[in-house]
């Protein structure tokens, strides 16, 4: 590593550097961008694409700047070193599309995992007593019951889990749902705790891309769309 790299965060993982930032942060925070024999590059966020892969640790919108002045493309090809990059317009949106679905399928392999349970009484309950390792709301949820449920949350000494209240997922309950192949699911409470950190890492690696300033933790996250609340009860 050169002495101009920022070393961010602390892992005993393996670290990568962005090569448009020069910072340095655990590989699983970051986005691994594939060269093909082509020379088109591809998102790879599973990091298991063969090949020469270069890793980048910016939003989706610092990205696209970067490939509409062609430090992308510079980065790209000293870290690859060859000068055949093709870059797509669209590989902003294919990464969030490849992190959307890594995350959605995080959660379905939980939860056909059994280490997760949703509906609010199950997720009250795992909360009070402690059980739970981490707690999701959709992004439309009702604020009362998402107030409710971070206090369980609180109460069962959830905040030695380094949060004080649940997060939001980036979607409302139908994605959820979809996610976990069950239905009007609002709440979500992970009880196994190496499955809560593999869902919290994919959840905020999908979020950090989209918006690096918004957050999952409720409190600085876009308020959800009100439209999006049909008046169920939330499950």
């Amino acid at each position: 590593m050169g002495t101009n790299e920022h070393q961010l965060g602390n892992s005993e993982g393996p670290t990568r550097t962005c090569v448009l930032t020069r910072q340095v942060a655990p590989k699983e925070r970051l986005v691994r961008l594939a060269l093909g024999p082509d020379g088109q590059v591809a998102p790879d966020v599973r990091a298991k694409a063969p090949g020469r892969g270069a890793y980048v640790g910016v939003g989706k919108a610092a990205l696209e700047a970067a490939i509409a002045d062609g430090k992308l493309k510079a980065a790209l090809s000293r870290a690859y070193k060859t000068g055949q990059v093709l870059i797509p317009e669209d590989l902003g949106e294919r990464i969030v599309a490849a992190l959307r679905r890594n995350a959605l399928d995080r959660l379905g392999l939980e939860a056909r995992g059994g280490t997760l349970v949703n509906g609010g009484e199950k997720v009250e309950t795992a909360c009070r007593s402690g059980k739970a390792h981490l707690l999701l709301h959709a992004a439309d949820a009702a604020e009362d019951g998402r107030k409710k449920l971070d206090a369980a949350w609180r109460v069962g000494g959830g905040e030695a889990h380094g949060m004080d209240r649940g997060l939001v997922f980036p979607e409302n309950r139908t994605t959820l749902s979809g996610a976990l192949g069950r239905e009007n699911v609002v709440h979500v409470a992970l009880l196994d705790a190496e499955a809560a950190e593999r869902v919290r890492l994919a959840l905020e690696r999908w979020q950090s891309f989209l918006e690096p300033d918004a957050g999952l933790d409720g409190g600085s996250a876009a308020a959800p769309d009100a439209s999006m609340h049909d008046g169920r009860n939330e499950g």
